[in-house]
């Protein structure tokens, strides 16, 4: 055998770059959201005025993620993320002032309610997904995933069950970090997956108290209406 084939062997199977669309059509979800569900008086300026600065950004992240410029792309994104955490989190603060007055008719609330609970779930899934373990491009370039922000069950099997599971270069997509925070955001806590650094548990933390705010006022108002 030559030198050439012992190399080849001893290499890790090489792995398809993770998908991106996934997390772009996340941001285009909420987008959507806060334009057409909320009314005038719990967004943050005029209804276009979100979707407008996210599409600014949207474009160049999604162009410096082609062309390679990797740096470009973290900077736009966590542009583009920051941005879209204030506005959701104005428009909650929003949601908390107007829901007891009933200056909105309670169908209207209840839609605005759930958009804003949807739209934080994908935001923080965002952001666990832009943050753990370097990101995207950082993930790309390890043929599995052993270390991170978030401990993962399939982090917790040994070599040969990943190998016999057919996970031997498993690495954490999109559903998995959107899987954390809907589990945040539903049982305020990450069910099957520990959070191991302190930036994490932070924005867990953050997550748990949006979504806390948001059942509890809808909760009220609906004992209000009974």
């Amino acid at each position: 055998m030559s030198l050439g084939e012992k190399l080849h062997f001893r290499l890790p199977e090489a792995k398809d770059p993770e998908p991106r669309w996934p997390a772009a059509l996340a941001v285009l979800a909420v987008m959507a959201m806060y334009f057409f569900a909320l009314p005038q008086k719990l967004t943050l300026g005029p209804a276009w005025l979100m979707p407008c600065v996210i599409g600014l950004l949207l474009l160049p992240t999604a162009i410096s993620h082609q062309t390679g410029r990797h740096q470009l792309n973290v900077v736009f994104g966590t542009m583009m993320l920051g941005f879209l955490t204030l506005f959701i989190i104005a428009s909650i603060a929003k949601l908390v002032y107007h829901l007891p007055r009933h200056d909105e008719a309670p169908v209207q609330m209840l839609i605005s309610a759930a958009s804003l609970w949807a739209s934080n779930i994908l935001v923080f899934a965002s952001w666990y997904w832009r943050l753990d373990a370097g990101g995207p491009h950082a993930r790309d370039q390890r043929p599995g995933h052993c270390m991170g922000s978030f401990l993962f069950p399939q982090m917790t099997m040994s070599d040969q069950d990943r190998v016999d599971a057919g996970h031997e270069n498993w690495s954490p997509g999109f559903i998995d970090y959107l899987f954390l925070a809907f589990n945040t955001s539903t049982a305020l806590s990450p069910a099957d997956t520990a959070v191991l650094s302190r930036w994490a548990k932070g924005l867990m933390m953050l997550q748990s108290l949006i979504s806390l705010s948001v059942i509890v006022l809808l909760a009220a108002r609906a004992v209000n209406v009974l």
